[in-house]
């Protein structure tokens, strides 16, 4: 615990020197209610180290388990023959179902989500958006699965992903642009990467 904690400090340590330095220094005025943002920031150190602590002790073992279980011969019934990559349909289930599940509950996506809600009036519901970014990464978990089983090269999915992001940013609202790349940006965060990554590994 003493080394998450550690850790959360120092990867929290320096947002907080860059915003404080740039209060005194260039801005030159004292944050109002100084004494509530330090309880946040003891806050913000304290939550997201408890929450690191819980995902190693919990829900990566629990995502390397699964992931070895669903793949295991037994499991599949594969026997003498040889497994073939339709073989392994609830391995790519329960990889969209955990890329749905992580992106839901991502902090800095809700964040987001909810800043998004806020400055748009409401236009943006801050649900819908993080419902239509965890299907994307729902989508693109599960294909990385089929990417793993199958063997195909990366190369492929990344030029594939790539397109489609171009093809859409031509078409899309201009005003939409900026958000749907803040939103695939700040998916990648806290919980969707550790724990997608320990289903890879399993």
């Amino acid at each position: 615990m003493k080394k998450t904690a550690e850790s959360t400090l120092l990867d929290v340590l320096p947002i907080a020197v860059i915003l404080f330095v740039f209060q005194f220094l260039v801005v030159r005025r004292r944050p109002a209610n100084l004494k509530k943002i330090l309880i946040g920031f003891i806050y913000v150190v304290v939550g997201l180290t408890l929450f690191l602590i819980g995902l190693e002790q919990a829900l990566f073992p629990l995502g390397e388990t699964m992931a070895g279980q669903l793949t295991s011969p037994g499991f599949l019934g594969g026997g003498d023959r040889a497994l073939i990559w339709s073989d392994y349909t609830w391995v790519y289930v329960f990889a969209a179902a955990i890329g749905f599940a992580t992106t839901i509950a991502e902090p800095s996506l809700i964040a987001v989500a909810l800043k998004a809600e806020d400055i748009s009036g409401g236009n943006v519901s801050a649900l819908g958006l993080r419902i239509a970014v965890a299907l994307g990464v729902s989508a693109g978990v599960a294909i990385g699965a089929f990417r793993i089983v199958s063997g195909t090269p990366l190369a492929y999915y990344i030029m594939a992903g790539y397109g489609v992001v171009i093809i859409q940013t031509l078409f899309a609202s201009k005003w939409i642009i900026p958000l749907a790349y803040d939103s695939g940006g700040v998916t990648t965060s806290t919980v969707t990467v550790p724990v997608v990554a320990a289903l890879g590994l399993g």
